[in-house]
């Protein structure tokens, strides 16, 4: 069961398409009466199989998911989006109880963008929503392209949102892409988990265990061994750097230096509608 929100066409853009997945209709009715309100195109799905077919057909710029749904639940919905999506994941923001916190951390593993906690603001969430899309569709200006990024085999372009490691281009959710962008054009700097939630996510107060997830994400996908990272370093009680002198190999002439032991980031820090 599912109900698409009809709106009148814009002169000029074409509005962001998003599917909400919620199988409360209340909240399903309010959350898509907020976005219709503020310019976008929603679509419903109030059940797991139908978010799919629905994400097949309706082809959202963004997805809002629920985590407890019937029939199939919002982690293994994402799972399944993210398994067969061919080009840019679609970004999806998921709705979460506060008594979920694993599940929320499992949600961001999967490559969720960004998570909203139960009860929550109708218009909080339509301001993360439009965050979430501004960053997956922001373009550097026709007349000053952005410069392609480039450490030893690992290259990052800022227009294309395209990332590619030893010839082969990386699937990465919009927030590892900026992650990403951030490190390379910081090389060397060291930034607190506080830091990078301000400065990429844009949030003022958030979930720093978000950042730690993240990382450890993008770890995975750029690192050669993600146990024993080389690119993305964590500096204990300070947060991570950049650091691209320690991916390139060692003179042959000299023993390459053992890989100091790499403390782990410690716990993650610390479900409706509310006014």
């Amino acid at each position: 069961m599912h109900r698409t929100t009809p709106h009148p066409p814009y002169p000029s853009v074409a509005p962001r398409r998003v599917l909400v997945v919620e199988d409360d209709p209340t909240v399903a009715e309010v959350v898509t009466g907020y976005l219709s309100r503020a310019g976008y195109a929603t679509d419903h799905a109030a059940d797991g199989f139908a978010a799919l077919d629905r994400a097949a057909s309706f082809r959202p710029h963004l997805i809002v998911l629920d985590l407890m749904l019937p029939g199939l639940d919002g982690l293994e919905v994402c799972r399944r989006l993210r398994r067969r999506e061919e080009g840019p994941a679609v970004p999806v923001v998921m709705l979460t109880a506060r008594g979920e916190e694993a599940d929320r951390i499992a949600g961001l593993e999967l490559g969720a963008d960004d998570y909203v906690t139960k009860p929550f603001s109708p218009r909080e969430l339509v301001l993360r929503i439009g965050s979430v899309l501004r960053r997956a569709e922001a373009a550097p200006p026709a007349a000053a392209p952005a410069q392609i990024l480039r450490v030893g085999d690992l290259s990052a372009d800022p227009g294309g949102r395209r990332a590619i490691r030893a010839g082969r281009e990386l699937t990465l959710t919009t927030r590892e892409f900026d992650l990403l962008l951030h490190f390379m054009r910081h090389p060397g700097r060291v930034f607190s988990r506080e830091e990078l939630l301000q400065q990429v996510w844009g949030w003022e107060i958030g979930d720093l265990s978000t950042v730690t997830v993240h990382v450890r994400r993008l770890r995975e996908k750029i690192e050669a061994d993600p146990a024993a990272p080389r690119l993305v370093m964590t500096v204990w009680g300070a947060g991570y750097r950049f650091d691209p002198v320690a991916d390139e190999p060692a003179p042959e002439d000299e023993p390459a230096p053992e890989d100091e032991p790499v403390p782990e980031d410690g716990p993650p820090a610390g479900g409706g509608l509310r006014p």
